[in-house]
């Protein structure tokens, strides 16, 4: 009800705003009717990171702008920051009324610059970018703190002390601005309860290389592992195969509630994985963007390093009711998750 709710206002929003008569030169802060007719432009970091870029954003931040009456112009990078250059490029030369960005390790900040120069403004999309002029993303800080909460918690159910427990840190990518929250989040809450971190490689959003980095730990720490701080699911999936491997089980977090995360958690493999619904990040930014394009300028609840920032709260997933959440959320399905060796965790946990 909500997001139909969000898309109506947009709808309303796109009828006052598009019109005759614009053009796709100059600023869009210049007015509604300089930005009437004018695209959103959007870049996508990568399918890699997460399932949600493609399958959850990219149509919910179609859907919200077509809805208003503006065009979206919506491209992934794909993981390679000279393609994601070019993809800005091309867009600027067609015209923006306002770019969303998700940073991909450092690119968005050039993006920015140029954008800029010409007067555009810049939403942040998920990710940080210093300087733009808005920021849309769940409260990231905290996002980590559930994470840690999930070690600490999976170790003293383990009965297991925290001050002495062998601990991994499998954070993510070093350049991209939520990484640093996550890691920051968590390791507030896992050492205020006595964790250090036993090993802890240089942080990634590469699953395949995740595995390898922790496969290379376990075996430093010839197999003393009680547990393992992951940033993402998919990067937990990646550890939990090295752990299956060597017929080892321990508290393990995670993010994204993927597909692979609730099967986990299900399995007894993974503690628990932060929830985010893009919906609500997508609504947001949707709303923002045609503000923007209609010259206004909102203000924004909070801010985070001067610049102007909407958070939304992300939701902890431990449990087959937590699962069911995400499903009436429409955010899984229990046939896609309930498959092979799963199907039976999910009858016994009534999932359907």
């Amino acid at each position: 009800m909500a997001t139909v709710a969000v898309i109506s206002t947009l709808a309303l929003a796109g009828c006052s705003a598009a019109g005759p008569g614009s053009s796709d030169g100059g600023s869009a802060s210049g007015g509604a009717t300089n930005a009437a007719g004018k695209r959103a432009c959007v870049i996508l970091p990568d399918t890699e990171s997460s399932p949600r870029w493609e399958s959850g954003d990219r149509p919910a931040l179609q859907k919200a702008l077509q809805s208003a009456g503006f065009s979206a112009d919506i491209q992934n990078a794909q993981n390679d920051t000279e393609k994601y250059a070019t993809i800005a490029d091309q867009q600027l030369s067609k015209g923006c009324g306002v770019m969303l960005l998700v940073d991909l390790n450092g690119a968005g900040a050039q993006v920015l610059t140029k954008a800029k120069g010409q007067g555009i403004p810049v939403i942040a999309y998920d990710r940080p970018i210093a300087g733009a002029d808005y920021y849309v993303s769940f409260d990231n800080d905290k996002v980590g703190q559930l994470e840690g909460q999930l070690i600490v918690d999976g170790l003293k159910a383990e009965k297991k002390d925290p001050k002495t427990a062998k601990v991994v840190y499998m954070g993510g990518d070093p350049t991209d601005g939520n990484a640093k929250f996550f890691h920051d989040g968590a390791d507030k809450v896992m050492s205020a309860a006595g964790i250090k971190p036993a090993f802890e490689p240089k942080g990634t959003w590469d699953a395949d290389k995740s595995g390898t980095n922790f496969e290379q730990a376990y075996t430093a720490l010839k197999g003393n592992v009680d547990a393992v701080w992951v940033a993402n699911d998919a990067n937990a999936a990646s550890v939990i195969a090295i752990l299956d491997k060597n017929g080892k089980k321990v508290p393990v977090s995670g993010q994204d509630a993927s597909i692979a995360g609730l099967q986990n958690i299900l399995l007894g493999k993974q503690t628990g994985t932060v929830y985010k619904p893009f919906q609500l990040e997508a609504d947001e930014a949707g709303k923002l963007a045609v503000s923007l394009l209609q010259g206004q300028k909102p203000k924004a609840p909070s801010e985070v390093n001067g610049v102007p920032f909407f958070n939304e709260t992300p939701i902890l997933v431990t449990d087959a009711e937590g699962i069911k959440k995400v499903i009436s959320d429409g955010n899984a399905t229990a046939a896609d998750i309930c498959k092979g060796d799963v199907a039976a965790a999910c009858d016994k946990a009534g999932i359907k």
